[in-house]
């Protein structure tokens, strides 16, 4: 076999992957990038690029339907299911380039198209070669997982990785998973033209505020998504075109076709992580806050580090890698100000504690703020009056915000930055946003933290009487 020496070996060309590589190698390091699919990962090829130039298409449709609240006589679309399925690829194609082989060789990385294997402490085997490195990244990501629920082997079931191929419109889509992938896709499809039925064995998403959570569901039922919750799987049966979900009360429940959207499985198979002697589980890699593993020439990031599965954790990540082996300077990794979105109409974000945790870690010493979108002149004005914005504030300083409503993910940078640079509220209040825009709720939101303050404050209102006797 050849043999290679370089200073860094990545294995995994998703986000995290390629960021590392990039970096590493335009600041002097000598990089060798391992991948056995596709360049730039599940994000680029079949999460979130397909699936936002998707529902971007989605709301075309449901655009003109809606055109009766703005004096516009509504009419049902005429989806062409294939080209919809044109312009996603088509998006694909044009951001591939970013993300290439060629492009990362043209960087001065080696790029090895092939699986990886460890062979030991500080080497690993792809594509008939030897690595040999002072320093090695596992990137690998993860894929979809596939509960063992009896019949699945028996009925064709969708993914992620397989839906965005699918050319003729489903007649009626059953997804299984009430989480983020399932309930974008659920509303997608059913702006789409399919009837569409959402079965969730806890509550639709459970990890997100319940009070926002309701607002989004409320929408997706209103446009005809029907949302089975506390509905277990118990088994599954037919054929394609026909399949059939049976639940635990007894409910069977028919559809064209099967989305399974119950969530995703970290990618270590073949990895060979023992022969590294590299801890992991069913979870991921093993690894500190420095995201260092039990091999300390091992590193892990995104997916593949066990905790918040998003693309921008694993751009995050590489950030703390990068700094670590390329610097040599020390870093270490936080959750506390990573936002997360599910890009439904409204949209649900997050950034730190929701409610419940908040007051769970700190009780009496919480303030909650809530605004409403209903009271945003932007809002009213787009007909998207819909949604609730909550921030969670303890010392004067925000630790957690939730956001149900229009362009929430948009909404929620600001409040990821805040956390980040633990800003204090009066720095969002003190902001002076632009009129009528969305953004303006928060500072609304930030405002009204002092509300209290101000207004209700009988030792105040004694000054300013007494100053507005003296005020010349």
């Amino acid at each position: 076999m050849n043999r290679i020496e370089t200073d860094i070996c990545i294995i995994g060309a998703g986000s995290g992957g390629l960021s590392i590589a990039a970096g590493a190698v335009q600041m002097g390091a000598r990089v060798v990038l391992i991948e056995g699919g596709e360049m730039g990962g599940d994000c680029l090829n079949a999460g979130c690029i397909p699936s936002k130039a998707l529902i971007a298409a989605a709301k075309a449709a449901q655009a003109m339907r809606d055109g009766a609240k703005f004096g516009i006589t509504p009419s049902e679309p005429q989806v062409d299911f294939g080209a919809v399925k044109d312009h996603v690829a088509k998006v694909i194609e044009t951001i591939a380039p970013v993300d290439s082989q060629e492009r990362f060789e043209g960087l001065g990385v080696q790029v090895i198209r092939a699986w990886a294997r460890f062979t030991g402490p500080d080497e690993v085997e792809a594509g008939g070669q030897v690595i040999k490195a002072r320093r090695f990244v596992v990137a690998t990501g993860s894929h979809p997982f596939v509960p063992p629920i009896p019949g699945v082997d028996t009925v064709p079931y969708l993914t992620n990785e397989t839906i965005f191929a699918l050319r003729d419109r489903p007649d009626h889509l059953l997804v299984i998973g009430g989480g983020p992938i399932g309930m974008e896709m659920a509303q997608a499809h059913r702006r789409l033209g399919c009837k569409v039925t959402v079965i969730e064995g806890a509550k639709a998403f459970g990890r997100d505020d319940p009070e926002m959570a309701a607002v989004v569901l409320a929408n997706l039922r209103a446009e005809g998504v029907e949302i089975l919750e506390d509905a277990p799987v118990t088994a599954l049966s037919g054929r394609a075109g026909a399949i059939t979900v049976t639940l635990q009360d007894g409910r069977a429940v028919q559809g064209s076709h099967l989305l399974m959207a119950v969530g995703r499985k970290v990618h270590l198979e073949g990895l060979n992580l023992d022969a590294a002697g590299i801890k992991h589980d069913r979870k991921g890699v093993t690894v500190g806050p420095d995201l260092r593993s039990t091999n300390r020439r091992v590193y892990a990031v995104g997916d593949a580090a066990g905790g918040l599965q998003f693309t921008h954790v694993a751009g995050y990540h590489a950030g703390i890698v990068i700094r670590q082996i390329v610097l040599g300077l020390p870093a270490k990794a936080t959750t506390r100000h990573i936002p997360w979105v599910t890009y439904t109409d409204p949209e649900l974000a997050q950034v730190g504690l929701t409610e419940a945790e908040a007051r769970k870690a700190h009780g009496a010493a919480l303030t909650v703020l809530r605004q409403e979108f209903h009271h945003n002149d932007r809002a009213q004005a787009e007909g998207k009056a819909q949604g609730l914005l909550k921030v969670m504030v303890v010392k004067g300083r925000p630790i957690g915000v939730s956001i149900a409503g229009p362009v929430a993910g948009e909404l929620i940078g600001l409040w990821a930055f805040a956390i980040a640079s633990r800003a204090k509220i009066s720095a969002i209040a003190g902001m002076v946003a632009p009129y009528p825009t969305l953004g303006e709720i928060s500072k609304r939101a930030a405002g009204a933290y002092f509300s209290p303050k101000l207004f209700d404050n009988p030792m105040l209102k004694r000054v300013v009487r007494l100053v507005q006797r003296v005020l010349p």
